[in-house]
């Protein structure tokens, strides 16, 4: 009775978290085919109306929104992964006077809730006297999102066998030719996920957002104030085509990973 009872519990309360994770995606995805008018609670029909049109409702002000999350996403990502990807390097390979400190002040972002953090920000460019718009949610973005780059690339960065770009130096390569032809390389697959977590991590965000945009407007605030009275079909044509867009990517991914491993595996 015991070995049949633990054969079925772990399959169960794997089916189960399953069902509970995916419960509010195909909610969302059946729900971008509601004719809905003022509200999207109830099911008034199907339609693909929403997916065809759905920069028209509000005046665009969904695609606006979406398009917002999607320029900060990229501009702190692009800043958050270079200048983590610098500091990460340097924390491992140099040793320099209050090293450990700083890498103490970068788990700090990553430690300190997203509401103390946000209104503490809000409050530093109030007292700066510097206007909430979109600049101040990159520069938020930035700063949260360059503790986890630092992170994601330092374990790269420590992993990395120093006799490689010891063989680089050694065949006269210069020390611009060593990064790029070898370092760079070999970190590429850590700086990308790093890149891929910080604008995960940027174009998710609503605490800090909400604290720090003043009238500007992003997909997550969108949601949020749109929520009460039922989260308009044409957001979720969005949240469903961003699901759908990564999922193609992850598989595309596996599938490439696993048809490689099978070359290489003939090849040996």
């Amino acid at each position: 009775m015991k070995i049949s009872l633990g054969k079925w519990l772990l399959p169960l309360y794997s089916l189960l978290a399953l069902i509970f994770l995916m419960v509010p995606i195909v909610y969302t995805f059946v729900f971008s085919f509601n004719d809905s008018l003022k509200s999207n609670i109830t099911w008034r029909g199907f339609t693909f109306d929403k997916w065809l049109n759905v920069c028209q409702v509000q005046n665009g002000a969904v695609c606006e929104a979406f398009g917002n999350s999607i320029l900060i996403g990229v501009v702190a990502t692009v800043v958050a992964t270079t200048l983590g990807t610098m500091i990460a390097i340097a924390l491992v390979r140099y040793r320099f006077r209050f090293r450990a400190e700083t890498s103490l002040l970068l788990f700090l972002p990553m430690a300190t809730p997203e509401v103390v953090l946000g209104a503490g920000l809000a409050a530093q460019f109030l007292s700066l006297g510097v206007p909430k718009d979109m600049s101040t949610i990159i520069l938020a973005h930035t700063m949260f999102c360059i503790s986890f780059v630092v992170v994601t690339v330092k374990a790269r960065v420590a992993g990395l066998d120093p006799a490689l770009e010891e063989a680089g130096r050694d065949l006269y390569g210069s020390a611009a030719q060593v990064f790029a032809r070898i370092t760079f390389p070999l970190l590429l697959p850590g700086i990308l996920a790093a890149a891929l977590l910080s604008f995960a991590l940027s174009f998710d965000d609503f605490i800090i957002t909400n604290f720090n945009s003043g009238a500007v407007t992003t997909f997550p605030k969108y949601i949020y104030v749109s929520a009460a009275r039922g989260i308009p079909a044409e957001a979720n044509v969005i949240a469903s085509a961003v699901f759908i867009f990564a999922l193609v990517i992850v598989v595309t991914a596996q599938v490439s990973r696993a048809a490689k491993e099978k070359r290489l595996a003939k090849q040996g």
